[in-house]
């Protein structure tokens, strides 16, 4: 019998485009020419539960909990239930409008009496400041979000306590060290949501009929489902095999052993997944096959980890390009929650996901999973090829963002990258994750800007040099302000995810750190912002030698399922719970460039210290302007157009003299510059030689060469005003 993969992702992750595992396993499975097809029953079941139909049942379902049968019902939800007419009425067009399919929607929504309204209205006059300079299309969308989280809290409160829209009991993932609490709720009846996600799952298998089943479980709020979709499965379809891989899996169950599992999958593999499917399709072919790459099954009753597989994991050139196929890419709902750009960005819109290089360049970051092989197996993909693969994805999707999901993106690779885009003149809009390393100079970011890029987001985490150092990330504070000078002012929006509660992390650092995240803000060099409290996983330096970090594990017990997150206590003894709040409201309140002037005591409701930090650090740091110290290796590109070339004689004391004038157009403006003849006629050969469009690239040192040939003293004239004028409209050393 001829195999076929069904590969889904499980309710829910985000709203707004799909999650890439089952894009890539898709693609690699294409280059093996094995059959497959994959689905995101999250999108599935949203649409499915937000829609006409949806609503009548659901209003239908909760009925009895409004008819006086003891139950205590919040005013909020006895609101929505009475105003059923007005939400059945509208689901449908609100729906169609976050799908991009009826903007002209918007005008009604923003007149705020089409929308019929519950508590999370109540928030709109606090955010009217905020959204006071948005077009309507975005207003309207995030009246329209708001009003969707109004019907998710009915659905909460009357019909699923564990509904979330990007998340789905996540609870039972997240407190899953031991098996108990989810495999009780497993033996519990589907809940109302279960069925909607039983019914979709029954018709795509009677439709598809897989033998194989693959389930990628991204986040603990994936699991759930995925145990609910493998279960029904494995009930009215035993015939066919069924695997859970993904990054729930990868993180959290590298030491599983409850056997009861396996009542449910047949197999769960770790890591990479190409090698370890094309090993599961190998022994379901063939039972006797036997070789298994990082598999979890069970043998005679007892969960055994095999590894016996003699073949090695694809380099990242050989595993295909995602493939979106099967998704419903025009039914993908875009949603604005909060008025964090950033945030805004990860759930409005849609994205196609690729990755620059497999790991982590840098892979030493203290506080992260850097003993796993997803970061610690570091490989590079080369230029050409992740824009072949971006050309393929915007034939194939009809979209052309992209958000590259790295650890942190290599600058060296973003430069070839931004290069190869703009030689091959391709459109697109780009985002990713970085380190704030020093490489992203003024030049390399204008570079990246030129070619799409829109957005970094990079870990400032503590803004303390010395937890810098500890966490060891390789920066420092004021390496930070000048990289995200740099580009903010190439137009680039900067996020930084922001720590607190690292070991032995004191009070005074952690108010230090809000004034170095507070004078950012201020200096207007950093857009978006996230604080994060510190969590100690299992695979990280701190949960793998904790003592060396001044934290002691609460336990050493290894639970039987799920082993990340580990319960620790700070020697320094500081509950750092209670910075949260005034740590996000100060935040908030930076991001919309207010309360700078602020007392740092007064986003808290305790005592804290004064700052220690100087009041203008930021500013004083990103006073210094760039060195003359141009490396000789460095590369010398022109992103501009050809020049109108003019020449002239000028005369001053009975003297003459050929000059030229050089005519510029750029897209916003024309400029002239002017130089002798001798000057000009070497300045448009070189920038023939050094335009973007040409493969190669010349160094700085054989421009300078080049000058030399017939001209003397290169440095005067390579700080003189006309190539200055030059390096501010594209001239660039990188």
């Amino acid at each position: 019998m001829k195999t076929k993969l069904f590969v889904i992702t499980p309710p829910f992750t985000q709203l707004n485009t799909p999650y890439p595992a089952s894009a890539y396993i898709k693609g690699f499975l294409n280059t093996k020419n094995i059959e497959s097809v994959q689905a995101d029953l999250g999108i599935d079941v949203i649409l499915e539960l937000f829609s006409k139909k949806g609503l009548i049942d659901l209003f239908e379902f909760s009925n009895p909990k409004f008819q006086g049968s003891g139950t205590e019902v919040s005013d909020n939800s006895k609101r929505i239930f009475a105003l059923q007419d007005e939400y059945i009425k509208t689901i449908d067009a609100v729906i169609q409008f976050l799908q991009g399919k009826n903007p002209t929607l918007a005008l009604q929504i923003c007149q705020e009496d089409f929308l019929p309204e519950a508590s999370r209205f109540a928030q709109l006059e606090e955010l009217d400041w905020a959204f006071g300079t948005m077009g309507t299309q975005d207003k309207g969308k995030h009246l329209a979000t708001l009003y969707l989280e109004d019907i998710s809290d009915f659905i909460v409160e009357c019909v699923d306590e564990n509904f979330g829209f990007s998340r789905y009991a996540e609870r039972l993932g997240r407190s899953a060290n031991s098996f108990d609490e989810l495999y009780e709720a497993l033996q519990q009846e589907p809940t109302y949501i279960d069925s909607i996600l039983i019914s979709l799952l029954k018709a795509k298998i009677e439709s598809i009929k897989p033998t194989i089943f693959l389930i990628s479980v991204p986040f603990p709020g994936n699991l759930y489902s995925a145990f609910r979709s493998a279960q029904w499965i494995k009930k009215h379809h035993p015939e066919i095999k069924i695997s859970m891989g993904g990054g729930f899996p990868n993180t959290e169950l590298r030491s599983l052993s409850d056997a009861r599992v396996f009542e449910f999958f047949d197999f769960i593999t770790l890591d990479d997944g190409e090698v370890p499917i094309e090993e599961l399709i190998a022994n379901v072919e063939n039972p006797d096959h036997g070789f298994f790459k990082r598999t979890f099954l069970l043998e005679n009753g007892a969960v055994v980890y095999k590894n016996n597989s003699l073949r090695h994991d694809y380099k990242q050139a050989y595993v295909g390009t995602p493939d979106y196929s099967d998704l419903p890419l025009d039914k993908y709902i875009s949603v604005i929650e909060i008025v964090n750009p950033m945030h805004r960005m990860w759930s409005d819109g849609r994205w196609n996901k690729l990755t620059m290089a497999h790991g982590c360049y840098w892979g030493k970051c203290t506080f992260c999973d850097i003993s796993l092989d997803y970061i610690k197996v570091y490989e590079p993909v080369a230029a050409n090829l992740l824009c072949d693969r971006m050309e393929d994805m915007m034939e194939q999707t009809g979209q052309n963002g992209f958000h590259f999901v790295d650890e942190a993106a290599p600058p060296a690779l973003m430069r070839a990258l931004a290069l190869e885009i703009l030689r091959r003149k391709l459109a697109v809009t780009w985002w990713t994750n970085i380190r704030f390393e020093k490489s992203f100079s003024q030049d390399l970011c204008l570079l990246l800007k030129a070619s799409g890029c829109i957005a970094v987001s990079g870990g400032l985490e503590v803004a303390s040099d010395r937890l810098l150092k500890l966490i060891d990330k390789g920066v420092t504070v004021e390496q930070v302000a000048k990289v995200t000078r740099n580009f903010t002012e190439a137009g680039i929006m900067v996020h930084a995810y922001l720590m607190y509660g690292y070991p032995t992390q004191t009070i005074q650092e952690t108010v230090d750190s809000l004034e170095m995240v507070r004078q950012l803000f201020e200096a207007g060099i950093l857009q978006s912002g996230f604080w994060h409290q510190f969590a100690m996983t299992a695979h990280s330096p701190v949960g793998l030698y904790p003592e060396k970090f001044g934290v002691t594990k609460a336990t050493e017990a290894i639970g039987t399922f799920a082993n990340n997150d580990i319960e620790y206590t700070d020697s320094t003894g500081i509950n750092h719970d209670k910075f949260s709040f005034g740590l996000k409201k100060s935040l908030f309140n930076f991001m919309h460039g207010i309360c700078f002037d602020y007392e740092l005591q007064d986003w808290f409701d305790f005592k804290i210290p004064k700052t220690k930090i100087d009041p203008d650090f930021i500013y004083n740091a990103i006073q210094e302007g760039n060195d003359f110290n141009t490396k000789p290796n460095a590369k010398v590109v022109w992103l501009g157009g050809k020049p109108f070339v003019e020449q002239y004689t000028k005369s001053k004391k009975g003297q003459t003299w050929e000059m030229m004038t050089f005519t510029f157009h750029d897209k916003k403006e024309s400029f002239t510059i002017q130089t002798n003849k001798e000057e000009g006629e070497w300045l448009v050969d070189i920038l023939t030689k050094i335009t973007i469009a040409n493969s190669k690239n010349y160094t700085f040192q054989e421009v300078k060469a080049d000058f030399e040939t017939n001209l003397e003293d290169f440095e005067l004239f390579w700080y003189s005003k006309p190539v200055n004028t030059l390096r501010e409209f594209g001239l660039l050393v990188l």
